[in-house]
């Protein structure tokens, strides 16, 4: 019998963030443990109408990989990867990990030389998602690997994760698309914005957003979501940030980072933890000391820290940054191989102040 909470994740996926039409081309890409889920969304991808692919990994497949490859095996690309990306309409990436610590081991430099290689893959699908050619959708499937990291046990964290994503209510898609319409006022007023200010502890931060595009992101592209976003002007970040939360980074815990701009570069950077880990995330190429993304979480279902991003960075009454690529979509135009995003709470006494006046206090919004 299918559990009631897939049946609903897959219907909203494919009905809502997804949009599944007759004739749509579906990837779905995971690893095997979330295979329950995956059974679910082909089914209702199949009433939709759509015809899909699916790519299940294993357990340690990137550890093994990054291991064993040479250099050309790591810069080798699949014609099926580009073929894919070429061809398919809609994208469906769930998470699944059997180890949030996998890449823990492997060097900096090999995962930053096949990041570079996929690019390409990557800016083929940007280019096509731009042109309306195609749609995506990132999720996450709950493993006893995320519960770890989140301290929970799992049927705990599963009740967190489907509380997130609305699944607890009898009609999750149109909690969505009430969600959307009260998040759309705000994308509307921040786009008459021109600079944005955050304080909060240790953190003094501007930044410029005049002329660009802010988005509404309300369980479409991720799911769950629940923010707001744009990408600043490239040249405009000034002051300091210390992020709130740890952030996990291809394995490894980097804690307590503080990070200083000028003229929208980074130009300082420490962590209580993993600081090599920090500067050669921030070293990886020219774009990744320069901001892709500023936004601010609005999902108020997520209230605690699970060490994974796709939930942190939505936290209700948080804002957060990305350094590296921008979403073309907003207007940014900043390229890298990375795209980091990186957690400040303003739950307690913060502040974000639009064109010198409040719009945010103490983690809620007072427009």
């Amino acid at each position: 019998m299918a559990n009631l909470f897939h049946q609903k994740f897959a219907q909203t996926v494919v009905q809502y963030s997804l949009n599944l039409q007759p004739g749509d081309i579906l990837l779905i890409r995971t690893t095997t443990l979330a295979v329950p889920l995956v059974q679910e969304v082909y089914r209702e991808a199949l009433r939709a109408g759509a015809n899909v692919i699916t790519r299940l990994t294993f357990d340690r497949a990137e550890e093994i990989f990054a291991e064993e490859a040479s250099d050309e095996q790591l810069q080798w690309i699949s014609e099926g990867d580009i073929q894919d990306a070429q061809s398919i309409t809609a994208r469906l990436v769930i998470s699944a990990p059997f180890n949030t610590r996998a890449g823990k081991t492997i060097s900096n430099d090999r995962m930053a030389l096949r990041a570079k290689v996929m690019q390409s893959v990557g800016a083929i699908q940007s280019k096509r998602t731009m042109q309306n050619e195609m749609r995506w959708c990132g999720t996450l499937f709950p493993t006893h690997a995320l519960a770890q990291e989140a301290e929970m046990n799992l049927p705990e964290y599963e009740q967190f994760v489907y509380r997130a994503m609305f699944l607890d209510r009898d009609d999750p898609i149109a909690a969505w698309k009430e969600f959307s319409v009260d998040q759309q006022k705000k994308v509307d007023q921040l786009n008459q914005v021109g600079e944005l200010r955050f304080i909060a502890e240790d953190t003094d931060f501007k930044c410029n957003v005049a002329g660009r595009k802010w988005m509404n992101s309300d369980g479409k592209r991720n799911f769950p979501s629940g923010e707001v976003f744009t990408g600043p002007i490239e040249d405009s970040a000034s002051g300091h940030v210390r992020f709130s939360f740890p952030s996990l980074r291809n394995g490894k815990e980097i804690s307590d980072v503080r990070l200083k701009f000028d003229k929208g570069r980074v130009v300082s950077a420490t962590a209580a933890s993993n600081q090599v880990a920090l500067l050669a995330e921030l070293d990886y190429d020219d774009g990744a000391r320069l901001l892709g993304e500023i936004a601010i979480g609005n999902n108020y279902g997520v209230q605690r820290y699970t060490r994974n991003t796709l939930f942190d960075e939505k936290i209700g009454g948080t804002f957060h940054m990305a350094v590296g690529s921008s979403y073309p979509e907003t207007g940014g135009v900043n390229t890298s191989s990375i795209h980091w995003d990186l957690v400040c709470d303003l739950r307690s006494g913060g502040e974000i102040y639009a064109d010198n006046k409040l719009i945010h206090k103490d983690g809620q919004w007072v427009i």
